[in-house]
């Protein structure tokens, strides 16, 4: 299965407000099997107003200290999730672990939380309507040029890290070249 194929059909669609909904039920799946401690945040498109999205949640989720990396795998399988796998700065994994995806997790370790990239951008974009329609007009662009799967994530890149280093430094933190 390719990139694009695990992904639905439907590139971009309009902001649905049955996201949050979608997500607070992915959120209460996984508790039960994560344990105690861990810290869950909906991010994304999907958790913007008013913004077009790929019709897949992204949870973001903080492990609590103390948890071995060699215990994530064993946390997530069992639910139907894939094994995280490093990239970037954490570890992502998919729902389902097979077949065409409705949910990525983004797995920060608790001291990485409270600077996640996909934590800051999307609390940036909830909080800046004008930010948030650049954003909106920079994916249909993408889409309507035909650009997808890695490219598209890859053009995105540099107002993803704009956007990221504007929040940064609104929290006064130094700003970051990535990896995001």
């Amino acid at each position: 299965m390719t990139w694009a194929d695990r992904y639905p059909e439907q590139k971009l669609v309009p902001y649905d407000s049955a996201w949050p909904s979608r997500y607070r039920r992915l959120e209460a799946d996984l508790r039960p099997h994560l344990g105690a401690g861990w810290e869950f945040e909906h991010v994304g498109s999907t958790s913007v107003p008013g913004l077009v999205a790929k019709p897949v949640i992204d949870v973001a989720m903080s492990m609590p200290q103390g948890v071995r990396s060699a215990e994530i795998s064993e946390r997530f399988e069992p639910v139907g999730w894939s094994e995280p796998t490093p990239v970037g700065d954490h570890l992502p994994t998919a729902f389902p672990a097979h077949g065409v995806r409705v949910a990525i997790g983004h797995i920060f370790t608790a001291a990485q939380w409270p600077e996640a990239h996909v934590r800051l951008f999307a609390s940036w974009l909830r909080a800046h309507d004008v930010d948030r329609d650049r954003y909106a007009s920079l994916k249909k662009d993408l889409v309507a040029q035909g650009v997808w799967s890695s490219a598209y994530t890859e053009s995105k890149g540099a107002f993803v890290l704009q956007i990221v280093n504007h929040a940064r430094a609104e929290l006064g933190l130094t700003a970051t070249s990535g990896p995001l």
